[in-house]
């Protein structure tokens, strides 16, 4: 974990922002001690939201499967993804 001082970011913006970029990891930053931001990476910073956005969408389906929602099978699951390639395709034509 990297912890730094909130006056870092205003001295040394590029060892931070280089610090970011090369571990993909955020930097928090503390005022008198006590935290106050995160400083991370804009591509760290998208595959986080995305991964989050996952797991919303998978508690979501477990959630519904739990209150009795119908599932799908695999052919059910097999037919649905050909048939969204293929309007992929003819929409792309």
């Amino acid at each position: 974990m990297n912890i730094k001082p909130s006056a870092t970011i205003r001295q040394n913006y590029n060892e931070i922002a280089e610090l970011c970029k090369t571990t993909g990891e955020p930097v928090f930053l503390t005022k008198n001690g006590e935290g106050d931001l995160v400083v991370m990476d804009i591509e760290a910073y998208s595959r986080r939201e995305k991964m989050l956005k996952l797991r919303e969408e998978l508690l979501s389906i477990e959630e519904e499967r739990l209150h009795g929602e119908p599932g799908y099978s695999i052919d059910d699951v097999t037919k649905m993804m050909n048939q969204a390639i293929m309007e992929v395709r003819h929409a792309g034509a």
